[in-house]
């Protein structure tokens, strides 16, 4: 073996050798139960603490705190539930978002304005009321239907 293959067999072992990805940057926004400021900084001070976390921003008014960084959401969520206050993730969209916004679980009097609940859209145009083999007795292009009347 000369110089050569030292040299591609290095440089083989150091391209093999696996690098540890990064985690992309995330932002998680939770809803939680928040009285006084005493509770927004309990909050913020938990939430700084996780790891990967660059930035929290915590709003009283909207009962809303976010967190920014290479953050996991069950991390964040776990952690938040750790100051034994009610914590949800933001379930908040613009109404704009959503196909029927004021269906009886999207729209939400504590919502902040121009917001609705997130529902997942579970209508879908193959779901009919009627089954087809009812439309299809008093259908045109049936034979039989004038037999059936």
């Amino acid at each position: 073996m000369g110089v050569e293959g030292t040299l591609e067999y290095l440089s083989n072992l150091l391209s093999s050798v696996k690098k540890k990805k990064k985690k992309p940057t995330q932002t998680v926004a939770l809803k939680i139960r928040m009285d006084c400021e005493g509770c927004a900084r309990k909050v913020k001070r938990v939430l700084s603490g996780v790891k990967g976390a660059k930035s929290v921003e915590v709003d009283l008014k909207q009962q809303k705190a976010t967190v920014t960084g290479y953050v996991e959401a069950k991390k964040v969520l776990k952690a938040a539930q750790s100051t034994k206050k009610k914590v949800e993730l933001w379930p908040y969209v613009p109404y704009n978002l959503v196909a029927y916004p004021y269906v009886a679980h999207a729209y939400d009097k504590k919502a902040p304005p121009n917001m609705v609940r997130s529902v997942p859209n579970t209508a879908t145009i193959s779901e009919t009321t009627m089954d087809d083999t009812y439309t299809l007795f008093f259908s045109d292009e049936n034979p039989n239907a004038c037999s059936i009347m």
